[in-house]
This record gives C-alpha cells, sequence and structure tokens, in this order.
C-alpha cells in the first residue's frame, strides 16, 4: 500500500492523486475491506507531501464511501473492490471529458441521456 506515487508535474491536484492511488490500491485488492490504512503522517512522510494533503485525500475517500475515520481506531476501508474500480473508471471518464473541453453538467447531461 505504501507504494503510492504522486506525480507534481501533473496538472491534477495532489490530494487527488493520492484519492486516486489509495482507490486504485482498493480495486486491485492490495487493500481489503476492514484493513486499516497507514496513518495520514507515515502516507504523508513516503508520498513526500502535507500531513493535510493525505488527510484532504482521505476526506474525498469517505464521503465516496470507500473509508471510515474511527477515533483511535484509524482509517479503515469500508468500500468494496467492485465499487472502488467504478469509482476509479468514472473518475477516468471525468477527466477524459474534461480534457475534451467538456464540462461536469455536460456530462452529466450525456449519462442521462443514455438508454
Amino acid at each position: 500500500m505504501l507504494n503510492v506515487k504522486v506525480d507534481r508535474s501533473e496538472q491534477l491536484a495532489l490530494h487527488d492523486q493520492v484519492a486516486a492511488e489509495i482507490r486504485k490500491a482498493i480495486a486491485n485488492g492490495e487493500v481489503k475491506s476492514g484493513e486499516r490504512l497507514p496513518p495520514a503522517v507515515d502516507l504523508a512522510a513516503v508520498l513526500g507531501v502535507n500531513r493535510n494533503t493525505v488527510l484532504r485525500a482521505l476526506r474525498l475517500l469517505r464521503d465516496e464511501g470507500a473509508v471510515d475515520f474511527t477515533r483511535g481506531r484509524g482509517v479503515r476501508v469500508i468500500g468494496t473492490q467492485e465499487r472502488s474500480a467504478l469509482v476509479l473508471k468514472v473518475n477516468e471518464l471525468v477527466d477524459f471529458a474534461r480534457g475534451q473541453g467538456c464540462r461536469r453538467e455536460e456530462l452529466i447531461s450525456m449519462i442521462k441521456q443514455l438508454p
């Protein structure tokens, strides 16, 4: 799990990169539902980023339903491989759409029009 990498030259924000790498680890089965993630301070040290960057990424993942914070117990994975794989693909689609100049509302409209 500590093989997470960030690329400072990439346009994607660091916290989004960290979240994407953790999502990928869950989707690939490197981290399974019920397992604890390393402390944010350890992840930050390995990545060479601020602890707040990692915490912001973890909050994104919490809002997606991939992880849960429990005081005194750390951050635990609660999402499934399948859910994380789906979120990963959706994020790839959103990134691709942005690269094509498509706004969020346009993408949502396109998806709603699908059969």
